[in-house]
């Protein structure tokens, strides 16, 4: 018996240190990337885009400065830093939109989730009151509830539209207001309107606490990445002239932009995660 017990034991610790020690599968990996940056895209306000189109994007933009940067510096080392930062362009900017987007939607989350709860207490079904807020709603989510309420005219299946508006709106307070809804659908239950007025109020509470913090915290983002920004203005500047560009072409200046790069994005890395206030994450896809 001792010796059976020795062998689970031994087994269980070998799989423990095994689920640990093994890296995931590279499908894995691709696919939750793929779904990050579908939910960035179409925060962004761009869901006809897909991630290879932005990776292109990426690679197509980096081409085109790199060439443009050797063209008026003559430094293929200027020109490679100058590169990178052009292929890092859209994806930037594509957070930069999915972000303000966010912040703007933020706003009107406990409109919806009024909307819905006074649609629920006029006797509407759950259907109904998702779909009116295709025209009563707030103006940036109309066009999610009205094709919702289109594909379930088609269809009726009420849980598949309800994955489908999951799908279009690709936001964390969205998943939390559809599973609250779903769950009511399959199981029934009384105390809906009740949730959705405290979710409401939860919201509002955020909204008022992180534009305080937001304020505060603005002008020192400004300032931060203005100067991480500034030194590769003076470079790009410096760069016009041969012999300054020419100076860069060698392996002494090669190891400044190379020691210049690293700072820059890891200074600007550590301010931002430094900076950076509680974001909700996706949990019920």
């Amino acid at each position: 018996m001792g010796v059976v017990t020795g062998l689970l034991l031994g087994a269980g610790l070998c799989l423990v240190l095994w689920a640990l020690t093994s890296e995931p599968s590279p499908r894995r990996r691709q696919s939750r990337w793929s779904e990050n940056t579908s939910d960035l895209l179409v925060q962004a306000g761009a869901p006809g885009v897909t991630p290879v189109a932005l990776i292109g994007a990426c690679a197509t933009t980096g081409l085109l400065v790199g060439v443009l940067a050797l063209a008026l510096t003559q430094s293929p080392a200027v020109a490679t830093c100058f590169a990178i930062m052009g292929a890092a362009a859209p994806q930037a900017l594509v957070r930069g939109r999915a972000r303000s987007r966010r912040a703007a939607l933020r706003t009107v989350w406990p409109e919806v989730v009024d909307h819905l709860s006074s649609g629920i207490r006029a006797g509407l079904s759950l259907p109904e009151a998702l779909g009116q807020l295709g025209t009563r709603g707030p103006v940036e989510l109309r066009p999610a509830f009205a094709a919702f309420a289109e594909d379930y005219r088609v269809s009726g299946r009420f849980g598949d539209c309800l994955d489908t508006l999951k799908a279009r709106l690709a936001d964390p307070v969205a998943d939390r207001i559809v599973e609250a809804l779903r769950l009511t659908r399959e199981v029934g239950g009384t105390d809906l309107g009740r949730l959705l007025r405290t979710l409401a109020g939860f919201l509002r509470e955020d909204l008022r606490t992180r534009g305080e913090l937001e304020a505060r915290q603005g002008w020192t983002v400004n300032a931060a990445r203005l100067a991480v920004a500034a030194p590769w203005v003076v470079l790009a500047l410096l760069s016009t002239r041969p012999e300054a560009a020419s100076a860069y072409d060698t392996p002494a200046g090669v190891a400044v932009l190379a020691m210049g790069a690293g700072s820059s994005v890891v200074a600007y890395q550590l301010m931002v995660r430094i900076g950076r206030l509680p974001e909700d994450v996706r949990v019920l896809r």
